[in-house]
């Protein structure tokens, strides 16, 4: 399970997380949602230890990401934002250096790596260096390099980012089958079709707060059996600036 607890987190004056407390519990999919600068990626990057937060707990598995930040970097996937691949590196490279990284190595690593190319598609540009890759190829090996240690926890920063439609079905796929394997998973995403196809769970931040959460069931009939965009334009204008 993914806890957080009153986390907090300002850049100077900037206060980009409010005392937010949510959880993702194993065997779902918990998406995570606001508008621009509500946070998301702030929340996504505390988690991946990347930021500390000021105040306030998260945890991942019982580990805080803080006090324990080792540890969690074992358990997770991470596939932030801008996917940040290595550009001097092929696409097969970028991969199997996050592999050795946890300690991949030699026949195993090979197999793995070869696997996630397969089906992701990306046999083709496995011996392209990644700086001449297009948004959807950066973001598919990304999502490669996330999953080749076989994380049982993964965080996605808008996983369908320059993605086409068959390439985010199969996405979705992938995530279903993962799920099924007792993954948790929390990602962010601005589509509401994607969020509404694949979310057991939904957090809903703005201005850094938290303003909703719950099953996609339960919102709606808090919010007067809303559609999606619906509930999340009103839980939005509920908190205040």
């Amino acid at each position: 399970m993914i806890e957080i607890a009153e986390v907090a987190k300002s850049f100077g004056a900037v206060q980009a997380l409010a005392g937010v407390s949510f959880t993702a519990q194993t065997g779902r999919i918990t998406g995570l949602l606001g508008p621009n600068g509500a946070g998301k990626s702030t929340c996504l990057r505390i988690l991946s230890t990347v930021l500390r937060p000021d105040r306030g707990r998260a945890t991942i598995a019982g580990h805080d990401v803080a006090a324990d930040a080792l540890a969690v970097r074992r358990l997770i996937g991470v596939l932030p934002h801008g996917a940040g691949l290595y550009p001097q590196l092929s696409a097969r490279e970028n991969i199997a250096y996050y592999g050795e990284l946890h300690g991949l190595a030699g026949a195993a690593l090979r197999q793995r790596v070869a696997r996630l190319l397969e089906r992701l598609g990306l046999t083709e540009i496995a011996e392209r260096k990644a700086k001449g890759f297009s948004q959807g190829e950066r973001t598919k090996v990304a999502l490669a390099r996330a999953l080749v240690h076989d994380p049982r926890y993964l965080l996605l920063d808008e996983p369908t980012s320059g993605l086409d439609v068959m390439a985010t079905r199969d996405l979705r796929s992938w995530l279903v089958e993962l799920k099924s394997r007792g993954c948790c998973i929390l990602f962010s995403s601005h589509v509401m079709q994607e969020v509404a196809a694949l979310a057991d769970e939904l957090v809903i931040i703005a201005h850094g707060r938290l303003a909703a959460s719950g099953t996609p069931e339960s919102l709606a009939a808090s919010f007067r059996n809303a559609d999606l965009e619906e509930i999340f334009v009103d839980a939005v204008a509920r908190v205040a600036p």
